[in-house]
């Protein structure tokens, strides 16, 4: 983390490592889901006229690159 003191750093993996897979684990999916909705604002954002296969489509370019969303969402026409 380039904006933690390393001291602040480490006193989060111990609080970490003190959590149970199960918390560690809800924690991972609340962050993975955070991710995801500011992927989507941003895509909102550049695009404000956006289809829900647009903002599918960015979102899926902006989490796993070009060549994955082309696949997934070809050009129309």
């Amino acid at each position: 983390m380039d904006d933690t003191s390393a001291a602040a750093e480490r006193r989060y993996f111990e609080l970490l490592r003190l959590k149970s897979p199960s918390e560690r684990l809800a924690i991972a999916v609340r962050l993975s889901r955070a991710v995801r909705e500011l992927a989507v604002a941003g895509v909102k954002q550049r695009q404000p006229q956006a289809t829900s296969r647009d903002i599918r489509r960015g979102l899926a370019e902006r989490l796993y690159g070009t060549t994955v969303a082309e696949r997934l969402f070809p050009k129309r026409g």
